[in-house]
């Protein structure tokens, strides 16, 4: 790691509270009756880390979003899982706002905030990148900016319009 200096042995230990405060903002979200706890999620998604390639990792907020993603990828397997299971079902509306981003009670349909990320990336990849630091990463707008590599306010800029697609993309289904 860049400047950081550690593996993700030496590493996790020092962000394993924060994951783990992740973990349980994106469990609380869910829908009632899943049974993963955050512990276990933050366990299976450093598993994930271990395949990965620690030398690709700039700092300890790219190291958070790569964990944060393998989370978000944890989750959704789970959730299509129990989509396949119904096969059927109404999805719920997502807001994405700061209150949710903060760790608000509402459950989310996790698939179709996929979907939507999905198709933001092939329109704008560096929008659907930035959603996914801040929402699923939970990166402060300085630390998405340091992971990105570009400014504060195009940080707020792009949070914005962002959101803003997204919310209508969601809302729309």
């Amino acid at each position: 790691m860049a400047d950081d200096g550690g593996s993700v042995d030496s590493l996790l230990p020092a962000v394993y509270q924060e994951l783990r405060r992740l973990a349980a903002s994106y469990l609380r979200r869910e829908k009632p009756g899943q049974t993963l706890q955050p512990t276990a999620l933050v366990n299976e998604a450093y598993l994930r880390l271990l395949k990965d390639r620690p030398d690709r990792w700039q700092n300890r907020a790219h190291f958070c979003a790569i964990a944060a993603h393998s989370m978000r990828q944890i989750l959704i397997e789970r959730a299509r899982a129990r989509h396949a299971l119904k096969r059927g079902g109404v999805r719920a509306r997502v807001t994405l706002d700061e209150g949710l981003v903060a760790g608000g009670e509402r459950s989310i349909d996790l698939v179709a905030l996929d979907e939507a990320l999905d198709r933001l990336a092939q329109l704008d990849p560096e929008q659907a990148r930035l959603i996914e630091l801040r929402f699923f990463g939970g990166l402060t707008i300085e630390e998405t900016a340091d992971a990105m590599n570009i400014s504060p306010a195009t940080v707020k800029r792009h949070w914005t319009v962002a959101r803003a697609w997204l919310a209508r993309e969601l809302g729309a289904s």
